[in-house]
């Protein structure tokens, strides 16, 4: 009767549901050819791995003790003690996996896969979204229709297992928020599989401290949004408007970086220089001074010439543009020309 009323079985009847989540390993031939197994995998300057088979109930306590969960300081410019957080919550590890056996599709006959690695954990199941984007539940506000397995769903909010109403992201996401780590991340997901990349170490330590800074003041939506930037993600103009409004941000689409407002409260000047570069108009006069001294030069030329010089953050080919973008307004501003494939200087 009792897990009847939990929707585990009909009529005192086993289900599949019944043996993911209770079922003993001798009886996982009742669901071959799909497998129900965690692999726990270290992937550091250590290598280990353990499978964990059913109960799936009982098996992600055994993969969380497997975790090293040990405390992250974070030392902003307004306080005299550092903040200490822990670089995992328990109950966001949880979320994670409970997700992943929720809403894995069991007809891959994959298992799930939790790699630990030194800055994140990274969980790994079987089948897309099945309704929507990982980023509508970020906020909170999108409840989803319908569910890949609705019964074992079920089953597992009436386990106290996951949230129901599309809430687990979302609380995931506060968790992040409130310790001043990444947000979740599911950029890494393909057509067939979900990866989920939590966070236990910071990515751009002036976006942690900002948030300790300046905690009260900044909404989920533009936590939401800096996560975006200091991961090199692309964001909208509405959004550049903003975040350019109060100061946060600095540079052109899509090429957005922290703001010297954000370096100097949270005092990461050398860090901002680097990120930022110097000013085109020293690029501009270093080409300027190749040409004199060589008389002339090609446009390969001045990429070496600047390569250290341009922020860090940018790839190869995105400092490539950047020399070509210099030269070009230089030709327009009739400062050069081009003579045989060698750019000079005009007379």
């Amino acid at each position: 009767m009792f897990l009847d009323r939990a929707k585990i079985t009909i009529d005192g009847k086993i289900t599949n549901t019944a043996i993911l989540l209770l079922g003993k390993p001798e009886s996982s031939h009742f669901i071959s050819p799909s497998v129900a197994q965690i692999t726990w995998k270290l992937d550091t300057d250590q290598k280990a791995y353990e499978h964990y088979e059913m109960p799936l109930f009982l098996a992600v306590n055994d993969v969380l003790k497997q975790i090293r969960i040990v405390r992250h300081k974070f030392f902003p410019n307004n306080q005299l003690i550092a903040t200490e957080v822990l670089n995992y919550d328990t109950e966001v590890i949880l979320e994670g996996l409970n997700n992943c056996i929720a809403h894995q599709d069991y007809s891959y006959n994959s298992r799930i896969i939790l790699t630990e690695k030194s800055n994140k954990l990274v969980f790994e199941n079987a089948g897309s979204f099945f309704e929507g984007r990982a980023e509508d539940y970020l906020l909170g506000e999108k409840t989803p229709k319908k569910y890949r397995n609705k019964f074992l769903v079920e089953a597992m909010l009436n386990l106290n297992m996951i949230d129901s109403l599309g809430y687990g992201i979302h609380k995931m996401t506060k968790s992040q928020y409130h310790r001043y780590f990444p947000l979740p991340d599911y950029t890494k997901s393909k057509r067939e599989e979900v990866v989920l990349e939590i966070y236990g170490n910071a990515i751009d330590e002036n976006f942690s401290k900002l948030l300790i800074e300046h905690f009260n003041e900044i909404n989920l939506t533009e936590v939401i949004l800096l996560d975006k930037v200091q991961k090199a993600l692309p964001i909208t103009n509405d959004a550049a408007k903003l975040l350019k409004k109060k100061g946060f941000i600095e540079g052109r689409k899509p090429h957005f970086h922290i703001s010297i407002t954000v370096a100097s409260v949270t005092g990461q000047e050398k860090e901002y220089l680097k990120v930022k570069g110097i000013e085109d108009d020293y690029c501009k006069k270093l080409i300027k001074d190749y040409i004199i001294k060589f008389k002339g030069g090609l446009r390969a030329d001045f990429e070496k010439l600047l390569d250290d010089k341009l922020p860090e953050l940018l790839t190869e080919k995105q400092k490539k543009d950047k020399v070509k973008n210099l030269i070009q307004a230089m030709k327009r501003a009739d400062e050069i020309f081009l003579d045989n494939k060698t750019w000079r200087l005009k007379d």
